[in-house]
């Protein structure tokens, strides 16, 4: 039996053991196919709220845990990660229409996330204060409880541990909600790696299911804590829901990040970059670039050149051929790409390449002369469209990089790195990569955007980690009781 054989997960879920949901099954379905790869088990409410409990009572014994024993859980699970990786990549490919260069770096930042998480267990989580008192006054964190975890799709092994892992070293039992649609390789291979390194039963929980599920995670009065990724409008529904009752909610959110060229760029890099930028996992990323903001005296070859490379990558099933763009993830999605495109050329833009697709597959798509009203333009489009406007000095362009709802990520390109820095501080943004696209992830980095994009940095590094899993505790401490005038 392999690692992640539709044996051990049909019709499942997992709460420290393999169970059937109340809820019943949904199928596993390859997007470039059509094919059921098996059936997982869905979560609903009642599913969840025995979760949420078990995984209270479970948590305050871990917390209680050395230091060193969530750490070796925390490496061994990077091991397994490692040790699995082809298996798990072949899933990613299958269930989530990536590419293997994709599912690859998706392994890879897995295992990372864990490794990282395992030093985090033993950082410093506090410090003395100032005290008029003789006394010791200090400042610790302490873990939250029980986090709950709700990822996407898109980059479903990434979105989930990054959350996950770190939440676990910190002394907390998560509740996990994948998507449904990569319930194995966004979820089921999450909980076999940890069931696999020795996680005390109880304290992961992994339910794939869909809105009902995701609610009441987040209305669970076991739950204080929620960390979610998603669309904007998702996000902005989890973030009422939660403040209603004043839980501390996480969102990272959607994106039309721009890519600005400057009239200095090296154009065939930038070509290069803005390619990637769009069209990498068919555009299906929060990051990817949703507005080319180029200088007007370099626009006409840019979009040329992007037109020329957006021609000639192939598209298809990436399970049986060399490609560089698989399927969407599913008809939906393909749908509303399409409208976004035809609606943009409708308002004026002129389709460069691409706005075909046969089944999932569309092609990768660029739109030049675009008006800044077009949807292609002004709305996240979640596809393999590249929309290019000009601008004709640094002002326009930060007012038109500026000129969104949303402030993820920012690329710049230019043979002046310190002009690119002065551009940059113009952009509201929470990443910003000059000389490089949209587009990026590393475990030790803070990750996270601002207004319609998220609520800030919440995932990434130390910092941003233990804030995000723990809770500050004020303590003091003295030889004798304290006496009062009463």
């Amino acid at each position: 039996m392999t690692f992640l054989d539709p044996k051990i997960w049909a019709g499942s879920v997992f709460d420290g053991s393999w169970t059937t949901p109340r809820a019943g099954d949904a199928p596993v379905v390859e997007p470039a196919t059509g094919h059921e790869l098996g059936r997982a088990g869905t979560a609903g409410a009642e599913d969840v709220a025995g979760a949420a409990a078990v995984a209270r009572r479970a948590q305050r014994a871990w917390a209680a845990t050395s230091y060193e024993e969530r750490a070796a859980v925390l490496r061994r699970a990077g091991r397994l990660f490692e040790e699995h990786a082809q298996e798990i990549q072949d899933w990613i490919v299958r269930e989530a229409g990536s590419v293997p260069g994709k599912a690859g770096f998706e392994t890879h930042v897995a295992a990372q996330e864990c490794y990282e998480a395992a030093a985090l267990a033993s950082q410093p989580l506090g410090e003395v204060l100032p005290t008029a008192r003789k006394r010791l006054s200090f400042a610790r964190r302490v873990p939250v409880g029980v986090v709950g975890v709700i990822a996407p799709f898109n980059f479903p092994l990434i979105l989930g541990i990054r959350s996950v892992a770190p939440a676990l070293a910190l002394g907390n039992a998560v509740v996990f909600k994948p998507d449904q649609r990569t319930a194995v390789c966004g979820g089921f291979a999450i909980a076999r790696v940890f069931e696999a390194a020795g996680l005390p039963e109880g304290l992961l929980h992994v339910l794939p299911g869909g809105a009902e599920a995701g609610q009441a995670l987040v209305a669970d009065p076991n739950v204080p804590v929620i960390s979610f990724t998603g669309s904007t409008a998702a996000g902005r529904r989890v973030g009422e829901a939660a403040a209603r009752l004043l839980k501390r909610v996480h969102l990272e959110l959607g994106g039309n990040s721009a890519l600005i060229v400057l009239d200095d760029a090296d154009l065939e890099p930038a070509v290069s970059c803005g390619a990637w930028a769009s069209f990498f996992h068919q555009g299906q990323i929060c990051m990817t670039s949703g507005r080319h903001l180029v200088h007007e005296a370099v626009a006409s070859e840019y979009v040329a050149r992007l037109a020329a490379k957006a021609d000639h990558l192939p598209v298809g099933d990436p399970a049986t051929g060399q490609v560089a763009l698989g399927p969407l993830i599913d008809a939906d999605q393909r749908d509303r790409v399409h409208r976004l495109v035809t609606d943009s050329v409708a308002a004026g833009a002129r389709l460069a390449a691409g706005g075909t697709y046969e089944e999932l597959f569309y092609r990768p798509t660029v739109l030049a002369d675009v008006p800044v009203a077009a949807p292609a333009y002004a709305q996240e489009v979640f596809g393999p469209v590249a929309p290019v406007t000009t601008f004709s000095s640094l002002e326009e362009a930060a007012s038109l990089a500026a000129d969104s709802e949303y402030g993820l990520s920012l690329g710049i390109l230019t043979r002046d790195v310190m002009k690119g820095l002065t551009l940059a501080d113009l952009v509201p943004t929470g990443i910003v990569h000059i000389n490089d696209q949209t587009v990026d992830d590393e475990a030790v980095a803070p990750f996270g955007g601002v207004a319609a994009s998220g609520t800030g940095t919440r995932f990434g590094g130390a910092k941003a980690n233990i804030e995000a899993f723990t809770e500050t505790q004020w303590v003091t401490m003295q030889g004798d009781v304290a006496t009062y005038p009463f």
